[in-house]
C-alpha cells in the first residue's frame, strides 16, 4: 500500500543473512537520510533460522515473512508491503554499496521506469565476482536478454535494482526464483519502458553463497526460451520446413548433383525430417505465443491477435486434407505406374518419400488446428477484452 509520506522503501529478499543483515540496513538508513530521501527499509524473511529476522528487526528495519522459497517471492512479498511510490531492491549480503541509492532514484525521478547497478561500469573488488560468473555466466545471460528482447544491458544479474510501483504493476511478474531477475528486464522490455543504468561498486559478500551456479543460470537461459516462443519456435522452423520441403520435392523424381556430389533417398529421408520437424515447431511455436497471452506472460501480441481473428477450423482442416490429398494422389500416381508395368520390383521410395511426407504433414496440420481452436475459444474472447 503506497504511503504518500514514504518515497523510497528500500527491500532486502534475505535467507539465513546474520553475518551480513544489520550491516545492509544500517547502511540503507543511513544513505537515505544523507541523500535528504524519506524512506523506509523492508526486509523480507524467507525462513531464516539463523536470526536475520530479529537482527533485521533490531537495526531498524520493518519484516515481513514469505513462506514460499525463492529468490523472487521474497522479494514479491517485500515489495507487497512496501510503502514507497520507488522500490529500491538490493541483496542483503553486503555485496553492494548502497551510495548508489541516490543516483538510481534521481534517475526513476528522471524518467526510468527500471534501473539496474551496473558493476562493470563500477567498481569490483578483487575476489568479489568468480571468474565464471564474470566471464561466462553474467554475459551469456545479459547477451540472451540483449538479443531476444532488444535491450542493450551489460550487467544483467546485477541485484541492486530500482523501479517505480507503476512499472512493477505493469510488469505483472510471475516467477519465484533466481529467474525472476530475468523476467523482470524481459517484460520491462517487452513493455518498452525505460531502463537505465547506474554504476555501482561490489564487494565481497558476507557469508556463504545462496547462488547454485548451474543450476540457477539454467533456470535463467529456460525462462528466458520459453518467454522467446519467435527465437525458440518459429525462427527455426521458418529455415527448417522450407529447406526440407524444397529438398523433397527436388529429389522426388530423380537424384540431384550439387557440391561435385551426388545427392538421393538418403538426403531425401533427411529432408522429411527436416519438413515435418520444422512444421511441428511452428506449431508449439502458435501454441506457446497463444499460451503467452492467456497467462499473462505477454501483454499483447499482433502476430496472435492476427492469426486468431483471421483463423478458423473449416479452413484449417480444407488446408489439411488439401496436403494430404497431395500426398496420396502421388501414391496413387505410383501404384498406377506400377501396375501399369505389371507389378515389378517397385523402386519409387523418392515419390513415396514425398507422399508419406505430405500425408503425415496433411494429419499433423489437422490435429493442430483443432488444438488451436480449442484455445481460440478464450484466446479471442482475451484479446478483444485488451
Amino acid at each position: 500500500m503506497a504511503d504518500e509520506s514514504v518515497r523510497v522503501s528500500v527491500v532486502f529478499p534475505c535467507l539465513d543473512e546474520a553475518g551480513a543483515i544489520a550491516s545492509c540496513v544500517a547502511e540503507a538508513v543511513r544513505q537515505l537520510h544523507a541523500s535528504g530521501i524519506s524512506g523506509e527499509v523492508i526486509v523480507a524473511d524467507n525462513g531464516s533460522t539463523d536470526g536475520s529476522a530479529e537482527l533485521a528487526q533490531g537495526a531498524g528495519a520493518r519484516v515481513v515473512h514469505e513462506i514460499h522459497a525463492g529468490y523472487g517471492a521474497a522479494i514479491v512479498a517485500g515489495v507487497s508491503a512496501a510503502r514507497g511510490q520507488l522500490i529500491v531492491v538490493a541483496d542483503a549480503d553486503d555485496s553492494y554499496d548502497l551510495a548508489a541509492l541516490a543516483p538510481m532514484v534521481q534517475a526513476l525521478e528522471d524518467g526510468a521506469e527500471l534501473v539496474l547497478g551496473n558493476r562493470f561500469r563500477g567498481t569490483i573488488d578483487p575476489g568479489a565476482m568468480p571468474w565464471g560468473h564474470r566471464r561466462i555466466g553474467n554475459p551469456m545471460v545479459s547477451l540472451l536478454l540483449r538479443v531476444l528482447f532488444g535491450n542493450d544491458l551489460s550487467d544483467a544479474m546485477c541485484g541492486l535494482r530500482a523501479f517505480s510501483r507503476d512499472a512493477y504493476e505493469r510488469m505483472r511478474l510471475q516467477t519465484t526464483g533466481m529467474e525472476f531477475a530475468s523476467e523482470m528486464i524481459a517484460r520491462a522490455s517487452r513493455a518498452k519502458m525505460r531502463i537505465a543504468e547506474v554504476p555501482v561498486h561490489y564487494r565481497m559478500r558476507v557469508g556463504r553463497s545462496k547462488l547454485r551456479p548451474y543450476r540457477d543460470g539454467w533456470r535463467h537461459v529456460r525462462f528466458l526460451l520459453m518467454y522467446s516462443p519467435t527465437w525458440l519456435y518459429l525462427i527455426p522452423s521458418g529455415i527448417l520446413t522450407p529447406l526440407g520441403l524444397t529438398l523433397l520435392v527436388a529429389l522426388a523424381s530423380t537424384p540431384i548433383e550439387a557440391f561435385g556430389r551426388r545427392w538421393d533417398m538418403h538426403l531425401a529421408a533427411v529432408a522429411s525430417l527436416l519438413t515435418l520437424l520444422g512444421a511441428q515447431i511452428a506449431w508449439l511455436g502458435i501454441s506457446a505465443r497463444t499460451l503467452a497471452v492467456l497467462f499473462g506472460f505477454t501483454q499483447d501480441d499482433p502476430l496472435i491477435r492476427g492469426f486468431y481473428r483471421r483463423f478458423r477450423l473449416e479452413t484449417g482442416l480444407v488446408a489439411a486434407a488439401i496436403v494430404m490429398a497431395l500426398g496420396l494422389a502421388i501414391s496413387i500416381a505410383v501404384f498406377w505406374s506400377w501396375a501399369s508395368r505389371g507389378f515389378p520390383a517397385l523402386d519409387e521410395i523418392r515419390p513415396l518419400l514425398l507422399s508419406v511426407t505430405l500425408v503425415t504433414l496433411g494429419a499433423q496440420t489437422g490435429f493442430n488446428v483443432f488444438f488451436l481452436s480449442l484455445l481460440g475459444v478464450r484466446t479471442r474472447r482475451s484479446i478483444d477484452n485488451r
